[in-house]
């Protein structure tokens, strides 16, 4: 392939995946569905069910337009292939182009699909059906989310391809394609799975993430599973009616102290360990006096003369949750992206340390 091919080709992957996922900088730069179809689309907040039944439409076309789009940039960035003359065109081009005609084709035809009967068979309008009482129909349940969308006391998080909102009745997912609707009531909610990460790509804070499936009584709704930070957990309990059950191997860190502990241990054990001398006995922490000491304070982040940190020379005293605790009473609350950086006193000496310098005992 020609050198311009190669630079188009890349550019248009590029551009596209962040088209269909996009990131921080195409919604700061307006380059979403939303907002580029936003005259059409109307207001989220005035009315959420017709929003959504437009803005799950709309994105699948723009989506399935993507290979019809790379096709025609590359009649003008390999000109010499002749791909404006389909008929002149290599077998494999042709093809392609017969492949990105049929996306928008059949995404045209689910759509009209889906606007017959204004909008009755759209997936949203179907799952909200199955909650209309016998003399209603959707469109009345469809007036009831858009009136408690608009409540200022509803719960929402999450990026714009998987928001999570929950308002007094409703427990609703937003997805690029699609919106999972469930009834309060009528379902039950479980964290099937947490995941801890030391660092957040948001910030330089440690992040839980809770998996919670929402799983409705009734078998014709499908259930859906949502993700939100740990630290959101309790304000969503708030706005359920329904009791959340946790799997047995799952441990909810609610608080920011809770995931700070967390990650410190988890740093404590890639460091080098301490081993005690055979003639030493192990006493109980000095801290809690319910465990053994677990933790020695070894200087190993950089050479004993060189920076900030000490040589403590206090035999082991405190064990790991402790130490973790002294560690995090130590910080300011306002800044929790310096914590793990930081450098504190030991408790007992006084003598500088950082994380690095936290060694388990062996």
């Amino acid at each position: 392939m020609d050198s311009p091919e190669v630079t188009f080709t890349l550019a248009y992957l590029v551009f596209a995946v962040c088209f269909v996922f996009t990131p921080t900088e195409f919604h700061s730069a307006g380059l979403t569905v939303q907002n580029l179809l936003s005259g059409w689309l109307g207001s989220e907040d005035a009315a959420f069910v017709p929003y959504h039944l437009r803005r799950t439409a709309a994105t699948l076309l723009c989506h399935s337009l993507l290979p019809l789009g790379y096709y025609v940039g590359m009649c003008f960035a390999a000109s010499e292939k002749r791909l404006y003359f389909p008929s002149q065109a290599p077998e494999t081009w042709r093809v392609f182009l017969l492949l990105a005609v049929l996306l928008p084709t059949i995404a045209c035809t689910l759509i009209y699909y889906w606007s017959r009967d204004q909008w009755a068979h759209h997936p949203l309008a179907r799952t909200l059906a199955l909650y209309a009482l016998p003399q209603s129909g959707w469109r009345a349940v469809a007036s009831s989310v858009n009136t408690e969308f608009r409540r200022i006391d509803k719960f929402a998080t999450g990026a714009p391809g998987a928001r999570v909102i929950v308002t007094d009745t409703w427990v609703m997912k937003v997805t690029t394609y699609r919106v999972h609707v469930a009834q309060q009531q009528d379902v039950h909610l479980t964290v099937t799975e947490s995941q801890q990460h030391d660092l957040s790509p948001d910030s330089n804070l440690p992040v839980q993430l809770l998996t919670i499936r929402v799983a409705s009584t009734s078998p014709a709704v499908q259930a859906f599973d949502i993700r939100l930070n740990s630290t959101e957990y309790g304000e969503l309990c708030e706005k359920l009616r329904a009791p959340i059950r946790s799997a047995a191997n799952v441990v909810i860190h609610q608080s920011l102290g809770d995931l700070f502990l967390e990650t410190f241990a988890s740093l404590v054990e890639v460091n080098p360990a301490y081993s005690v001398p055979s003639s030493q006995d192990l006493e109980a922490c000095i801290g809690c006096m319910q465990t053994r000491a677990s933790v020695k304070l070894v200087k190993t982040c950089q050479e004993a003369a060189e920076g900030e940190c000490q040589q403590c020379y206090c035999r082991p005293m405190w064990c790991l949750t402790c130490m973790g605790k002294w560690f995090a009473s130590r910080q300011d609350p306002q800044r929790p992206d310096t914590w793990l950086a930081s450098r504190v006193p030991c408790p007992t000496c006084r003598a500088r340390f950082c994380i690095l310098d936290v060694c388990a005992v062996r």
